[in-house]
Parts: C-alpha cells; sequence; structure tokens
C-alpha cells in the first residue's frame, strides 16, 4: 500500500483502538451530517464511551479532526490501489479521479477548518499529499505506460484540474462529474 506513514495516534492495544475507531467513525458521520463544530459530547455519546475516553485518545478537536482526515485520506489511497488490481490502467484513474471529486466535494470543511487550525504547509498535509501523490502516481504512470493517456501530464497538474471541479460552493454532483467527464477526454491520448 502506501510507503510514507500517514500521520496517525491510533493505538496498538486492541481496546484503545476499538475504541479510536469508534470516536473516529462517530466523528467523521457528526461532521458529515452537522458539521465540524459538532460538540465532542456529541460525538463521545454516538461512539458509545465517555466524553473522558474522547479526551484521553483526543485531547481537542483539532486532534480528531486530523484522526478523521488521516483516516479518510487512507481511504482515498486505498482505492487507487484497489482500482489498480481490479480495472485496466485508464479506468482505474478515471474511477479514483471520481472517486476524489466526491470525497473533496463532501470533505470542504474538514479541511478548511484543518488548513486554518495547522496551516497549509505543517507536516501534516505534507505527509498525507505525499501519500496521495503516491497513489495517484502509481494510476497516472501505469495508464501512460499503455499509451491510453497524455504522455505529457503530470499528477499535479491533474489534481489541480480536478480540485477546481470541487471549488465551486454550490456544485451538484451532477455538474461535478459532468466537468470531471470533460477533464478525461482532456486527458485521452
Amino acid at each position: 500500500m502506501t510507503s510514507t506513514p500517514l500521520p496517525t495516534t491510533r493505538p496498538a492495544r486492541a481496546d484503545a483502538a476499538r475504541n479510536y475507531d469508534l470516536l473516529v467513525t462517530a466523528a467523521r458521520e457528526a461532521f458529515a451530517e452537522h458539521g465540524t463544530d459538532t460538540s465532542l459530547e456529541e460525538i463521545a455519546r454516538r461512539a458509545g464511551v465517555g466524553i473522558g475516553t474522547l479526551y484521553r485518545r483526543f485531547p481537542n478537536r483539532t486532534a480528531l479532526l486530523e484522526a478523521v482526515y488521516v483516516d479518510e485520506i487512507q481511504q482515498v489511497c486505498n482505492r487507487a490501489y484497489g482500482f489498480a488490481e481490479k480495472l485496466g490502467p485508464y479506468d482505474a484513474l478515471a474511477a479514483w479521479l471520481g472517486s476524489f471529486v466526491g470525497y473533496s466535494i463532501s470533505k470542504k470543511s474538514l479541511a478548511g477548518e484543518l488548513t486554518v487550525a495547522l496551516g497549509k504547509d505543517s507536516e501534516f498535509f505534507t505527509a498525507c499529499k505525499v501519500n496521495v501523490r503516491e497513489a495517484g502516481d502509481l494510476l497516472l504512470e501505469a495508464a501512460k505506460a499503455d499509451g491510453s493517456v497524455r504522455q505529457d501530464l503530470q499528477l499535479m497538474d491533474v489534481l489541480r484540474l480536478v480540485g477546481g471541479i470541487t471549488m465551486g460552493r454550490d456544485m451538484s454532483p451532477e455538474q461535478a462529474n459532468r466537468l470531471l467527464e470533460i477533464v478525461l477526454a482532456g486527458l485521452r491520448a
């Protein structure tokens, strides 16, 4: 999978890891439903643990936001490797970029709040970006090798194009998919 470890504080002990996973899942769901300002008490309640357990694992809101973000970035990277195993090079790249657009549309507030808290050039974001680039490069280079995409493509250019799709505040999923189709047509050899 990824060769660069993502920044995480997931514990090794089984019961602590279980509580960590419960809290991250509850936070992800609560943030998706109510935004990143959901109370930590609500997240602990959803996870079925006490607030003390939440604070032992995540001493502040930023630590919990980081854990949710890392978990989601890991899923983005894992999808790239899964698509590479199951699909042809171009289809794998297209599927991953589609999933990346879907992820980006749904996670703007999470990334925005972390950027304010940590800074866009923080070590945390740098490590996450390295992992996304490794996963994306795998797919792009395979598509270049089989001749299905232009040889002059660079992953950061492609990600910026795809990222631009998600910048619109009121972007519907349908419009985002149409724009992605335009970008994908431009990648073809």
